[in-house]
C-alpha cells in the first residue's frame, strides 16, 4: 500500500522551532519528487518546500527561504522539513506529497499525507 505520514507538528511559540517528518511505505521516496505544501483556515493549499525531482535540488516558498530546510533521507525513506524562527503566520496542517516531479506552483495530484497540524502562538 502507498502511504505518507506526517508527523512532528505541534504547538510552538513565535521564534521557535520544529521538525516535522514524512515517511513513505510501499514506495521508494528517494527516486521521486517529494515535497511539503501547507493549508490555513480559509486559504488555499501552497508549497513551502520540495525537491523537484528525485535528484533535484531543493526549493523553496519566499515566505520561509532562509527559515525552512527540506532534506530526505533514503535508508530511511523519509524526508524531513525543519521549521525555525517560526511565525504565526505559519499556522497551517502541513502536508507532504510525492510524484515523479513537483513545482511548489501547483498542487501535485499524487500521493499525499494526511497532514499534521502547526500552531505558532503565544
Amino acid at each position: 500500500q502507498v502511504q505518507l505520514v506526517e508527523s512532528g507538528g505541534g504547538l510552538v511559540q513565535p521564534g521557535g522551532s520544529l521538525r516535522l517528518s514524512c515517511v513513505a511505505s510501499g514506495f521508494g521516496l528517494e527516486y521521486y519528487a517529494v515535497g511539503w505544501f501547507r493549508q490555513a483556515p480559509g486559504k488555499e493549499r501552497e508549497g513551502v518546500a520540495c525537491f523537484s525531482s528525485s535528484e533535484g535540488p531543493a526549493e523553496y516558498a519566499d515566505s520561509v527561504k532562509g527559515r525552512f530546510t527540506i532534506s530526505r533521507d533514503n535508508a530511511k525513506n523519509t524526508v524531513y522539513l525543519q521549521m525555525d524562527s517560526l511565525k504565526p503566520e505559519d499556522t497551517a496542517v502541513y502536508y507532504c506529497a510525492s510524484q515523479s516531479v513537483i513545482s511548489l506552483d501547483y498542487v501535485p495530484t499524487g500521493t499525499w499525507g494526511q497532514g499534521t497540524q502547526v500552531t505558532v502562538s503565544s
